[in-house]
């Protein structure tokens, strides 16, 4: 295939993918997985790891089974579709889990208009601690709202 395509395909995965999070999000995660999320809303434990964290074994599973695809069974699109998976899942880690809760003390100066932006959206999102009347389910591309002053 051509180069053009596959990267089309990658991009395509990528951007898909931000969906993904916020339907998983409002209609899974905060709704009948809400048992799994809510230790996300409510630190009601004492160690690092969140029965939040299983989300993303799924879409882990569902990005090694595109690479399987492309390997063993000639789906060449499973390559960009599984790399589009992948990369979605670690900027989904460099921005939520390290950036925005700090669980990693990286990137804690990061304060231009866009680091503001996700910030005051995921702010916005904890502040309801239970599973209704949540806002802001995405990640990369809050609404414009939270990037105004």
């Amino acid at each position: 295939m051509t180069t053009v395509l596959w990267i089309l395909i990658f991009i395509s995965t990528f951007c898909i993918m931000e969906f993904m999070a916020w339907f998983t999000h409002k209609y899974i995660m905060h709704g009948f997985l809400w048992k799994l999320h809510k230790d996300h809303h409510h630190k009601d434990h004492g160690s690092w790891w969140e029965r939040n964290d299983y989300f993303f074994l799924f879409y882990a599973l569902v990005s090694i089974s595109c690479f399987i695809g492309w390997s063993y069974y000639g789906f060449w699109a499973g390559l960009p579709i599984g790399l589009g998976i992948f990369a979605y899942g670690v900027t989904y880690f460099f921005v939520h889990d390290i950036f925005i809760h700090q669980r990693f003390k990286m990137f804690r100066n990061a304060n231009n208009w866009y680091a503001r932006g996700i910030r005051r959206a995921h702010k916005i999102h904890h502040k309801h601690l239970g599973k209704d009347k949540g806002e802001c389910f995405g990640m990369l591309f809050p609404p414009l709202k939270y990037f105004k002053k």
